[in-house]
């Protein structure tokens, strides 16, 4: 069991509820590659954090175009669709204000593939959008 900090901060159950909508609208987006209805869920620019394979922390500001060539490369244009099994733990830090860690399990083209990683929500006019994805792994690529 992942015991979460104490942030001083206790969502409602809609506000888990809404966090649990925008991730499944995001995987859809995902599962379907609709890379540009992805990035309509991002506020740009966008943050990016991860570790390489020196084991050396990195860090990029992405815009909305490299995010869109970036995922697009990621996500191939395969015609088998991708499968996401999420298991999720946001963590709020204010109404307006989430860090949501994220275990999943992704299939692409029949390779399942074990996914760490999280991601920090802002909301704006009732609205979620990630802010910063971090992940490790990715750093080489971030440079």
């Amino acid at each position: 069991m992942t015991v979460l900090p104490d942030t001083g901060y206790t969502p409602t159950p809609e506000e888990l509820a809404s966090i649990e909508a925008w991730f499944a609208a995001y995987d859809a987006h995902s599962a379907k590659r609709e890379v540009e209805r992805m990035a309509d869920l991002a506020v740009f620019p966008l943050n990016l954090v991860s570790d390489d394979s020196a084991g050396n922390g990195a860090s990029a500001q992405w815009d909305r175009q490299q995010f869109i060539e970036a995922m697009g490369q990621v996500m191939g244009d395969g015609s088998d669709d991708i499968t996401f099994e999420s298991t999720r733990t946001p963590v709020f830090l204010s109404p307006a204000m989430a860090v949501v860690f994220t275990d999943s399990t992704m299939t692409m083209d029949g390779q399942t593939q074990q996914l760490r990683y999280a991601d920090i929500l802002i909301r704006r006019d009732g609205t979620w959008a990630f802010q910063t994805m971090l992940q490790g792994g990715w750093g080489d690529n971030l440079r």
